[in-house]
């Protein structure tokens, strides 16, 4: 029973992080039917965002709140302008060609993030070096919230870290802020009236590329707070690690449904409840099969997502 239960705690811990990613895909498809295969590395950028600021706030600031809080609101910050740059620059003109046209660019850009940031640059300044481009190596992320127990139940059989309940908690905040942003707000309503059809509601006068730009930063920002809190929980950081995360995200978000925000959270949150029960019962390293054979699985049954729509297309 304690087993069950650390399983079922860790799953959710996990399942969280990707629902934040996956969100970030599901509304960038729901207004443009485009899949930002980019998005996993705009969270390893945030990642690197945040290790950098707490590299510069020094040993002092680790571990208290307005530390945490700076390196979350540094990551999120640069991560928004940056998929504002994304979508300025790499998707707006090739709004109106084919969509495989999007989405080779989607790719590019993830590869030139992924192998870019392997590049070990740094620049001298005054006499001192400083890293501008990190390499491949692995580096530690820094402890910005100290590991304590904060429920220990039987012998040691479950723990319950307080970097689980924050994640656990900042990621609800996040998610509840984006729902209420996309239902309950004149910006939202703008949002779906887009995601429905862009071009008549431009005839109708709303500022289509200002609605695509800021999901695209709301989207980026997402994923630079699951990047975060993903390097709380693993520790080590890498310019590859927004690979696989980025995809079991993209996974998580056609299981619930792609373009539905409830289905993406709840496909994650699936997802991480099967990677961890797996990984308890069976061996870690069918860690990666599991998302992908669920993926299969769901596509088999239900092509649509649990929660999607079958949507008739002319052609």
């Amino acid at each position: 029973m304690y087993e069950f239960i650390q399983h079922l705690i860790n799953g959710l811990a996990a399942g969280t992080i990707y629902a934040l990613v996956a969100l970030g895909y599901t509304m960038v498809y729901g207004v443009l039917k485009l899949i930002n295969f980019a998005h996993g590395d705009v969270m390893m950028v945030g990642v690197y965002v945040g290790y950098a600021v707490a590299f510069l706030l020094g040993r002092e600031h680790l571990g208290t709140v307005h530390g945490a809080l700076l390196v979350f609101a540094a990551s999120l910050a640069v991560c928004a302008a940056f998929g504002f740059l994304i979508e300025r620059f790499a998707y707006r003109p090739l709004r109106d060609k084919p969509r495989l046209t999007a989405l080779i660019t989607a790719i590019g850009i993830s590869f030139a993030l992924s192998y870019g940031f392997q590049l070990d640059f740094a620049a001298s300044v005054g006499g001192s070096s400083y890293t501008i481009l990190p390499g491949a190596a692995s580096r530690r992320f820094p402890a910005i919230i100290p590991p304590q127990e904060w429920l220990v139940l039987g012998d040691n059989d479950v723990i319950i870290w307080n970097w689980q309940v924050i994640s656990f908690l900042i990621a609800l905040a996040l998610m509840g802020g984006l729902q209420f942003l996309v239902f309950k707000t004149r910006f939202g309503r703008a949002m779906r009236a887009v995601s429905h059809d862009h071009r008549v509601a431009g005839l109708l006068g709303i500022p289509v590329d200002t609605i695509i730009a800021v999901t695209f930063m709301l989207g980026s920002a997402l994923a630079a707070g699951a990047g975060i809190l993903y390097a709380i929980k693993d520790k080590s950081i890498q310019p590859l690690m927004g690979v696989m995360v980025g995809l079991k995200a993209f996974v998580a978000a056609v299981i619930g449904g792609i373009g539905n925000l409830p289905g993406a959270v709840v496909g994650a949150l699936l997802l991480g409840l099967c990677e961890e029960f797996i990984v308890g019962y069976t061996a870690s390293s069918w860690r990666d099969a599991v998302a992908f054979g669920f993926l299969i699985v769901v596509l088999l049954f239900r092509p649509e997502g649990l929660f999607g729509r079958v949507q008739a297309e002319k052609v």
